[in-house]
């Protein structure tokens, strides 16, 4: 078979119909738009995910007979406030615990020298001194370069104080008027789409409901982890509580990797304070529980409903569509493969259902 017979072979199982030439382009402009726009248009993509998040809210009051603008201004109100509430509290409260925890990294380093020496003065058979003074050099260079960088972001954010606040003001105000006009908004998007769009339709409601899902189940995951977090670190009275359970209840968005990264602070930390006693021991296991937890607890009640992808498809999608989209990449890296893997089960079999349907319909009305 020649590759001239192949191509058309190919285009004819998959781009025979109308329709799905159509969702290839409006795939193909909506991901160029994304990479090439996404810093530009990024208010609007944030206040997009906000509303997905705030409609279940704005639904359930609707269902309880509560009219559609009084829900949504309650909704919105609610959002505000704790909108307010983390950039006047909890920022202010990490920012103070990340300058204090690096400040406080110079002492660390030399504790964890010491602890490296009077292992390799124990254990002289498993490290010899000049691998130990390679890993400090090492340890010591990549500390230097982090407290540089971090450095550096704190005065070019300075000037962007104002972009920030615009930031701050503008996607409120998307996020009200997605929510009160939304029936308005998928109305006219849905009126731009030809009217025979079967494939369409049936990927559309699918990912529509899986995506709303995830991202409310995410936001709900990341409160929790990090809530408990909070609380047992306090519980066992461990420096920088707020900044190591933001950084637990965060970890849940890259699956298997989070947890591990989010691992090394929390036990450079603990290590630190407790040094090598039974209450570091204590504050590793209780990470562990909570991780455990969240793992085989809370991720099956909250994506009980999530289509399921082999742990190779998630870790290749959240290095995929991180690294081209960063933070959001990361966040939509699991409702991004399954919209993937939805296309690739729907296009041809979703086009040949259809013939076939047609098919059977066609006897039926003579």
């Amino acid at each position: 078979m020649t590759l001239r017979a192949v191509l058309k072979s190919w285009v004819d199982h998959y781009l025979s119909d109308e329709e799905a030439v159509i969702l290839l382009v409006l795939l193909v402009v909506g991901f160029a738009v994304v990479i090439f726009m996404g810093r530009m248009l990024a208010p609007f993509l944030t206040a997009l995910v906000l509303a997905f998040l705030l409609q279940g809210a704005v639904s359930w009051l609707e269902r309880h007979r509560v009219p559609h603008l009084l829900a949504v201004t309650l909704v919105f109100l609610a959002f505000v406030g704790l909108l307010l509430a983390m950039a006047l509290i909890l920022m202010p409260l990490i920012w103070n615990q990340l300058v204090g925890l690096v400040q406080e990294t110079p002492r660390m380093f030399a504790s964890g020298q010491r602890l490296l020496d009077d292992l390799q003065a124990r254990y002289p058979q498993l490290v010899t001194p000049d691998q130990i003074q390679n890993w400090i050099a090492a340890a010591g260079r990549e500390i230097t370069q982090l407290g540089q960088r971090a450095l550096t972001l704190s005065l070019a954010s300075l000037g962007n104080v104002l972009a920030l606040i615009v930031y701050l003001v503008l996607v409120p105000i998307l996020v009200f008027f997605l929510l009160k006009d939304r029936e308005a908004l998928v109305g006219f998007t849905v009126s731009l789409l030809p009217q025979k769009r079967t494939l369409m339709t049936r990927i559309w409601h699918e990912m529509d409901s899986q995506i709303a899902n995830y991202v409310r189940g995410k936001f709900i995951e990341i409160m929790i982890v990090g809530t408990v977090a909070f609380i047992t670190f306090a519980f066992f009275g461990l420096p920088y509580t707020a900044l190591l359970a933001v950084l637990v209840g965060f970890s849940v968005l890259v699956p298997y990797i989070g947890a591990a990264v989010a691992t090394l602070p929390v036990a450079a930390v603990a290590g630190f304070h407790f040094g090598m006693t039974d209450e570091f021991l204590y504050v590793l296991v209780a990470y562990g529980v909570i991780q455990a937890l969240d793992g085989n607890v809370l991720v099956p009640v909250l994506f009980s409903e999530a289509v399921n992808l082999h742990p190779v498809s998630i870790i290749v999608a959240v290095l995929f569509f991180g690294g081209i989209w960063g933070f959001w990449g990361i966040f939509f890296a699991i409702p991004l493969a399954t919209l993937l893997k939805a296309l690739v089960y729907a296009w041809p079999r979703g086009i040949k259902r259809h013939r076939e349907d047609e098919g059977h319909v066609a006897p039926a009305g003579e």
